[in-house]
């Protein structure tokens, strides 16, 4: 129906179907063959629909082996998206990617997240508010934790001047696949929401 309508009334008709989940633990279902060297990447910027859409467009071709888009950071178990989107689980609606770090960087990954939503305004993206829609980056190993903060003081210093970064660095604990229809939602339905505030800016590189 989203695909249907004006793109900026398509997110008051997000379905709340939850009877439909891709696994009911950690991401199931994911990409097959996916060698041990493959490492994750576990972000958070708002509406995971444009973040998903915007990664995949960017990185499907370059060392990217597989996609997600669930929940994290929250304390219960098995969340559904009406459930989330309540603010109440503290969950937030997050992308995990598993990617070939032989072809991309982690720190090209986070770089890249720094450029495609906006971290300085805190639990909201564009109209979209609430600490489900907050910017987060979720890291697997202290190598990433040592990346991300040393990206994000850089973004800081090179391209958010104007505004401090609120985005949070945690370790990634329980990850929930969204349900099914949340998966590749922009690829299959192309004129569905997105939030405005996902957009690539146009920063010069890091130094």
């Amino acid at each position: 129906m989203a695909s249907l309508m004006p793109n900026f009334l398509s997110r008051f008709f997000r379905p709340f179907t939850s009877t439909t989940k891709m696994g009911l633990g950690p991401a199931e279902g994911g990409a097959s063959n996916i060698p041990d060297t493959a490492q994750k990447c576990t972000v958070a910027a708002g509406c995971f629909w444009g973040v998903e859409h915007l990664f995949r467009k960017t990185f499907g071709e370059q060392g990217l082996y597989d996609a997600r888009v669930g929940y994290i950071g929250g304390d219960v178990n098995n969340p559904g998206y009406r459930a989330v989107c309540t603010g109440r689980t503290g969950h937030a609606e997050a992308l995990q990617m598993t990617f070939d770090p032989a072809v991309i960087s982690y720190t090209t990954l986070l770089e890249f997240f720094y450029k495609m939503h906006d971290p300085t305004t805190k639990n909201r993206q564009g109209a979209d508010t609430g600490t489900q829609y907050r910017s987060a980056v979720f890291y697997h190993s202290p190598e990433q934790e040592r990346a991300a903060k040393e990206v994000t003081a850089k973004a800081q210093e090179q391209w958010w001047t104007s505004g401090k970064i609120s985005t949070e660095i945690l370790e990634a604990g329980q990850w929930w696949d969204a349900e099914t229809y949340h998966q590749l939602y922009l690829h299959k339905n192309p004129g569905g929401y997105e939030c405005p505030a996902h957009y690539v800016r146009k920063f010069p590189p890091l130094s």
